[in-house]
């Protein structure tokens, strides 16, 4: 095999490594891998080399700061009778009640920001179509309640809007990571969106300036966009949307 051929994209070394993609352009990001940059922010790895540098225990996620709150099984009319506390949202993922802080600044401001490209990009492209931001409920189900950061649900899916809720999967889920939603957005969110077959599944960090498209293929979530820092990311499956992160950090 040629030493082309043996370097291997970010994506492919997650997958290889089970470690998430954003994992890997931290190590890139603070040199604690070896790599090899192709142009602007292109970067290629030797997977062996990687394994030889990480030594010591295998690299673990950062632990979920998020509260289960009860292992009583919880539908959408028990989440509607909750009490409000302040400096905290509640979500339900497929029966099981969860707690966590409210956003933070940093997590408001990227979000924002990236609403305002969605909404002048999907005003063009689907007039009908609307996008929409927490705190908004969307329903799968009767054991479901999400509150996505962001969202489009398509001109063709006008059904699904209700009065108070979002009844059924959007064609576009964004989730804007926080300190305290990292492992629930990256795995049980995953989970429950490629479920209920929202199409579309972004994952925006603001602390290591990633951005990560994920996309249904033959039913299950797979990577076919992604940037850091100042990249430019541009979605195969919409037409013209280009993102320069750099306007979102």
């Amino acid at each position: 095999m040629s030493a082309d051929k043996e370097l291997i994209t970010a994506q492919v070394l997650a997958e290889a490594l089970d470690l998430s993609v954003e994992t890997v352009w931290r190590y890139t990001r603070e040199k604690k891998i070896p790599y090899l940059e192709l142009g602007s922010k292109q970067y290629r790895y030797k997977l062996a080399d990687v394994i030889s540098a990480l030594t010591g225990p295998t690299v673990q996620e950062k632990a979920a700061e998020y509260k289960i709150e009860s292992t009583k099984s919880y539908t959408y009319q028990d989440y509607l009778e909750l009490p409000e506390e302040p400096g905290y949202r509640y979500e339900i993922l497929e029966g099981m009640l969860i707690k966590e802080p409210s956003p933070n600044v940093s997590h408001q401001r990227v979000s924002r920001r990236l609403q305002r490209i969605l909404e002048d990009y999907f005003w063009e492209a689907d007039p009908e179509g609307e996008i929409f931001d927490a705190p908004l409920d969307v329903t799968f189900l009767d054991v479901t309640v999400v509150q996505p950061d962001l969202f489009y649900v398509s001109g063709e899916q006008k059904l699904i809007v209700k009065d108070a809720r979002i009844d059924g999967p959007p064609t576009l889920v964004v989730e804007v990571i926080s300190p305290s939603s990292s492992r629930k957005d990256r795995l049980q969110k995953l989970r429950v969106y490629q479920k209920a077959q929202v199409h579309h599944y972004w994952i925006v960090n603001p602390e290591e300036k990633t951005l990560e498209c994920f996309s249904l293929r033959d039913g299950i979530y797979a990577l076919v966009a992604a940037g850091m820092d100042e990249d430019v990311v541009e979605h195969p499956s919409f037409a013209g949307l280009s993102i320069a992160l750099k306007a979102l950090w």
